[in-house]
């Protein structure tokens, strides 16, 4: 039994290998861009789903006000979402000279819960921009963010930009595992959109045409599904224009969005993205989030075997060992993109939590159940 499971463990991890050094080799050839031409002439409207997030409203409008966009290419909605808070008067009260800002409320509740896809789609209807810019409540922005977006548009014609997200950290364990977290995530976006190998994005910074979100026509058929107004929306633009999507690997690009505050909050937010996972029309990406969790699955057979024969302890520290190595070359390299690689000396630690947390989110995120915005949503 043990040198079957073994050889079985190790097929995984060579699998693992080659995947990762396929998304390493990727990351490091997709060109960053600079924005050089100075006078830019695509409309722009950010569109921005909103639910109590009174303690955000009013850093976020003054992170868009100073944009260095012309403020006459760019109009700022944002949809409030049944918020419960002083998210609405503060839209209201809260005025910036020459900035368009148009705040509406969503009316009617989504009988799936698909809530952020029915404000997202309530802003576009609003909008009056050639090309959509999504992004969230609690994110701020490089001055030159907009005027990144509109360059590479222009130069790519693209239907589809995902683009970069980072979160900020502080000397918690919590916001520097959550780090490490979204930084691998997002080399791996950058990598799968560059090679056309999978569709991954994250909604707090995406851009597409709004004819090109019409012609897929918007959210429709995955509009039942509480997430997904990211990468279920990105790959219904693919099939349309495989070619046309693209990822925008620039610092001035990058969005800055807060971690989740409580372990909690976390475990929610991870679960609810992992809700999506059997939606996904891409089976290429199904694979490779099977081959991932299967691996996990087998670092705690492992770990639980320890407990009954101390050589699956050496064979657990041995593989783990293994796994560090070849994850460390390609998060580094990502990490200094972001500039965040000062947190690569936690990363070794922090793997049998991540392991742990793996395959906890990935099981509830099919079975269970998750708190958002607070509301209870049910898979």
């Amino acid at each position: 039994m043990m040198p079957l499971f073994l050889f079985l463990f190790f097929l995984l991890m060579v699998a693992y290998a080659v995947l990762i050094a396929y998304y390493h080799k990727a990351w490091n050839r997709l060109p960053a861009f600079t924005a050089t031409d100075p006078t830019p002439s695509t409309k722009i409207s950010v569109v921005i789903a909103a639910r109590n997030e009174s303690k955000n409203i009013k850093e976020l409008l003054q992170s868009l006000y100073e944009q260095s966009y012309p403020k006459h290419l760019y109009e700022v909605i944002i949809i409030d979402d049944h918020s419960t808070d002083d998210t609405w008067n503060l839209l209201n009260e809260t005025y910036y000279p020459n900035l368009t800002k148009i705040a509406a409320r969503l009316e009617q509740q989504p009988e799936h819960g698909a809530y952020k896809k029915k404000a997202i789609e309530a802003g576009i209807q609003l909008a009056t921009g050639k090309l959509i810019v999504t992004t969230d409540a609690d994110c701020r922005f490089h001055a030159a963010w907009l005027q990144t977006i509109a360059a590479f548009y222009e130069k790519t014609g693209a239907r589809f930009i995902a683009a970069p997200v980072v979160m900020n950290t502080n000397k918690t364990l919590l916001s520097v595992f959550q780090s490490l977290d979204f930084i691998t995530l997002q080399g791996i976006t950058a990598a799968s959109v560059y090679k056309r190998f999978h569709s991954m994005c994250n909604g707090a910074n995406l851009a597409y045409e709004r004819s090109a979100f019409i012609e897929v026509s918007g959210f429709e058929q995955i509009d039942n599904i509480p997430s997904g107004d990211d990468m279920l929306l990105m790959h219904k633009i693919y099939k349309r224009y495989p070619n046309d999507v693209h990822y925008l690997k620039s610092a001035a690009a990058i969005v800055t969005t807060e971690p989740a505050t409580t372990w909690k909050q976390f475990f929610h937010q991870r679960i609810r993205w992992a809700s999506k996972a059997d939606r996904y029309d891409d089976k290429r990406i199904f694979w490779v989030l099977l081959l991932v969790y299967l691996l996990n699955v087998c670092f705690l057979v492992m770990a639980v075997a320890s407990f009954f024969k101390n050589i699956w302890f050496f064979f657990l520290l041995l593989l783990m060992l293994a796994k560090v190595l070849i994850e460390f070359p390609f998060v580094n390299s990502v990490a200094i993109f972001f500039g965040r690689q000062r947190l690569m000396k936690y990363f070794p630690f922090l793997q049998p939590l991540h392991i742990l947390y793996t395959i906890v989110a990935g099981w509830l995120g099919k079975f269970g159940r998750y708190e958002w915005k607070g509301r209870q949503i049910k898979k």
